[in-house]
């Protein structure tokens, strides 16, 4: 979340438009979305240009036709009249055409946007706050989209709520995304997932990216699927992925969950924080997802559809509410039953009920499994758990850093799993093997293996407490008796 002085420069924002009449809160957030784009593609420009130069070469960029649409150029003009008519008739028309591909995801997306910004003054406005703003580091603009959302009041109701950078790192660190792999969140959202797991791939395959031409060809076409019911959602992650180097994800308009989805065994990488409530059409549901767990919860309905889209042998990393790992109808049992005893569940890591604040307060957990498919080997033997406390952030509305973070510590000891095997269920990471959990009826929360060590405690007798009592009601009646002395 943003903090201090950038939050209060992005309230200055927000009231320009509220006042200028774009009182909307999502259009409020797309033309912010829009204009922060125009900087960035220009902010990337000015680097790309800068590195030909340290290294000798010829640099030919998106803007060599148009120099004037350049943020840094539009904003020095000194008639407001002649920047709102070249931002609102060359510079948005142009943003929206970037893309070569008309049939790419921002193409698509970006097609029926709109500038609705009414007048020149708003529009010097608002660029001169945004210049003000200190938008420094990797994940600045996922930081401002999510205060943004915190204003919208709909927010936890739609799921429309951003997963935090640092929860996402961690489960993209934990699935460990590979060259070959076909990635896929299906409730898209604002991309968080995609653009995590590219950055992860960026880091540790950068040399074969840059060398490996059908590893290139498959990363910037058939590696990254997100899938959303929002169109603005699908604008923001198609703008996110592009400024992010990924250039033409399969970004899409689909309800995952209605019978319109075919895909069944395509991915090999689930990576999502599905909608835990919200309006759903029961009867549009696909009944392949019903088959497994008749029921209209939607985190139900996705951990069917995550169990159909993926191939044997894919990984799932998905972030579930605790009422799926203890839930008491046939529906819940039912899908633990399907992960555990048809697949390989592997980790079921316990998060704080703060890490969605100031969204939503439930308790959630990440499920960490494979895609088996059937009964029999290779499917789970025991289930890791992790009980975390803390998450780098504090756990009330603020968020604001601290440095209690059990998040290191999960990922060393996830990726030494080999190693847990001794621990006890008194500490905070213990092995359950899956007889246990069969014998609990499935149930997956944390408190139904976790031991908690009493240590006893002594208590002075009572003659000894009204020895203390006595000496205390002494002492009173002695400092009585001073205060009246001085009082006299």
């Amino acid at each position: 979340m943003l903090q201090g002085e950038a939050r209060n420069q992005v309230d200055r924002i927000w009231e320009i438009f509220w006042t200028g009449g774009i009182t909307n809160p999502l259009e409020v957030i797309e033309q912010f979305t829009y204009l922060l784009f125009i900087k960035q593609l220009d902010d990337m420009e000015t680097e790309k240009e800068s590195n030909a130069v340290m290294f000798g070469v010829e640099y030919h960029g998106m803007f060599d036709a148009h120099p004037e649409y350049r943020w840094s150029h539009f904003r020095q003009l000194g008639s407001p009249e002649e920047m709102f008519a070249l931002v609102a008739d060359g510079v948005f028309p142009f943003i929206k055409t970037l893309h070569p591909d008309g049939d790419s995801a921002y193409a698509k997306y970006m097609g029926d946007a709109v500038f609705k910004i009414p007048t020149a003054a708003m529009l010097v406005k608002v660029i001169e706050g945004i210049d003000q703003l200190d938008l420094a580091g990797e994940d600045s603009k996922g930081d401002l989209y999510e205060y943004l959302l915190s204003k919208i009041a709909t927010a936890g109701t739609n799921g429309q709520f951003r997963t935090p950078r640092h929860i996402i790192d961690m489960m993209v660190d934990m699935a460990a995304p590979q060259m070959t792999d076909t990635i896929v969140d299906p409730a898209m959202g604002s991309a968080g997932f995609l653009v995590g797991a590219q950055t992860y791939l960026r880091a540790h395959y950068g040399d074969e990216l840059s060398s490996d031409t059908k590893f290139a060809q498959h990363f910037h076409t058939a590696m990254f699927h997100g899938y959303d019911m929002d169109r603005t959602m699908l604008r923001i992650g198609a703008m996110n992925m592009l400024l992010h180097g990924v250039e033409n994800p399969d970004i899409a308009y689909k309800d995952s969950l209605s019978e319109k989805n075919e895909d069944a065994g395509r991915y090999t990488l689930v990576l999502a924080n599905p909608p835990f409530k919200g309006s759903l059409d029961a009867e549009a549901v696909a009944d392949s997802l019903l088959s497994i767990a008749k029921t209209k919860k939607t985190e139900l309905l996705f951990l069917s559809l995550f169990l159909r889209i993926l191939a044997i042998g894919g990984r799932a990393a998905v972030i579930v509410p605790d009422g799926v790992l203890f839930g008491s109808s046939k529906a819940h049992k039912e899908i633990r039953r399907v992960l555990v005893d048809e697949n390989k569940l592997t980790a079921v890591i316990s998060m704080p009920s703060g890490v969605f604040k100031p969204y939503a307060g439930v308790s959630t957990a990440i499920l960490l499994f494979t895609k088996i498919g059937r009964e029999g080997a290779g499917t789970t033997d025991k289930v890791w758990f992790y009980d975390m406390h803390a998450d780098g952030y504090t756990l009330d509305d603020k968020r604001q850093p601290t440095d209690a973070s059990d998040i290191p510590d999960i990922l060393k000891r996830f990726h030494h799993i080999e190693n847990e095997t001794s621990r006890k269920r008194t500490e905070q990471s213990f092995f359950v093997p899956v007889e246990d959990i069969r014998k609990n009826g499935y149930d997956l929360s944390l408190n139904k293996y976790k031991e908690i060590e009493y240590v006893p405690v002594e208590y002075p007798s009572t003659e000894e407490l009204l020895g203390r009592i006595d000496e205390a009601d002494k002492e009173y009646a002695e400092n009585m008796e001073k205060l009246r002395g001085m009082l006299i």
